[in-house]
């Protein structure tokens, strides 16, 4: 076992936890945990080391990815996959460089491994509600952490270290926190949408944070079929984190975290239901992962929360900009990149800026 992290009392402090979880099983010296913003590299130098978990803030994913897939390594990739389009054609280089390699990326999207959210998709393609008129999924929680500045840090390392609230680390809420909603809805679409519209806007967030704090997007997915989208972070407020999709014959409740899933008629009568353990869902994405490679057959599904991911960074240029944007712009003709050229720790970046519909530019 080897970690790497921006700080030595982040990888003192998870050995801590897992010696503590698994005594017997840890083996993790001092020489083997490395800090730093190049900390990931000396892992994956090590020829020792077969699996590798990419957990980092998500803005650097595309990037560790491509690298671990090319220095031979199997991943696991939290989600998001990437935080704009530029890093979005990175994750299609890497699952490509993977599959060639045979090599597995297996991607922190637990949803898809949810026997509830395994049911409902299995009833919805086999006819349980006729067929898809629309849906409706919401990603609305409270607040959110914030780090404020330390005495000393340069610009890049407060922005890494308070990372959730520069668009270029998270990707705003929608991106870094509500892909999961958008992945499932992606999911039993069997497709990414064809065009998002949307607004938003910030009340309660810190004067530096670029984040919004709320957004409603209207995705619209093949066949016409609407999809409305809303995530917020605001404290006091309600939350809701569950998905609907609606069908000529019923429709179709999808509970997240551990709350299952149902399916009424069209006269309310429930006719399916499911339970489900989002920890079951998170402790088997990662037998997939390594049963995959045990079998010598990776699974390599970094291309679908990629698109996921772009789903979610599609709605939020709709948003942030007041237009509306298309599958085809963000994948072949979008320019935005937003990671920092020529990054070190003790670097000077811009001014943080939150978008402002009408004024922020569609790139």
């Amino acid at each position: 076992v080897a970690v790497a992290d921006l700080y030595m009392n982040r990888c003192n402090s998870l050995r801590a936890a897992m010696s503590k979880r698994h005594p017997d099983k840890v083996d993790l010296p001092d020489e083997r945990m490395y800090a730093g913003l190049d900390a990931y590299k000396k892992i994956l130098d090590d020829p020792s080391i077969d699996v590798v978990l990419l957990t980092t803030s998500p803005g650097f994913r595309p990037y560790h990815v491509r690298e671990a897939v090319q220095a031979g390594k199997h991943v696991f990739a939290e989600k998001p996959s990437c935080v704009d389009p530029a890093g979005y054609r990175i994750c299609l280089e890497a699952d490509a460089m993977a599959r060639q390699a045979g090599t597995a990326i297996v991607t922190g999207t637990q949803y898809r491994r949810q026997v509830n959210f395994i049911g409902a998709v299995d009833q919805i393609r086999a006819g349980a509600i006729g067929d898809i008129v629309s849906g409706m999924t919401r990603y609305c929680s409270n607040g959110i952490w914030y780090r404020g500045r330390q005495p000393g840090m340069s610009d890049a390392e407060y922005q890494m270290y308070n990372w959730m609230h520069f668009i270029w680390l998270s990707g705003d809420q929608i991106v870094e926190q509500a892909v999961h909603n958008i992945d499932a809805m992606n999911w039993v679409m069997d497709s990414p949408p064809v065009l998002a519209f949307g607004s938003g806007g910030r009340f309660t967030r810190p004067e530096d944070s670029e984040m919004w704090d709320s957004m409603s997007i209207d995705y619209e997915y093949p066949g016409g079929r609407l999809v409305s989208f809303m995530c917020r972070q605001i404290p006091g407020a309600a939350s809701d984190n569950d998905t609907i999709i609606y069908g000529t014959e019923g429709n179709c409740y999808i509970g997240s975290f551990s709350r299952g899933s149902y399916i009424t008629d069209r006269n309310g009568k429930e006719i399916w239901r499911m339970e489900g353990s989002i920890s079951d869902a998170y402790q088997q994405e990662h037998r997939d992962l390594i049963q995959s490679i045990r079998d010598d057959r990776p699974i390599v599904e970094l291309k679908q929360t990629a698109d996921s991911s772009l789903t979610a960074v599609m709605g939020r240029m709709a948003a942030y900009t007041g237009q509306r944007v298309t599958w085809d712009f963000v994948t072949k003709e979008s320019q935005l990149d937003l990671f920092p050229k020529n990054l070190t720790w003790d670097a000077d970046l811009p001014d943080p800026q939150y978008a402002i519909p009408g004024k922020t530019k569609l790139i």
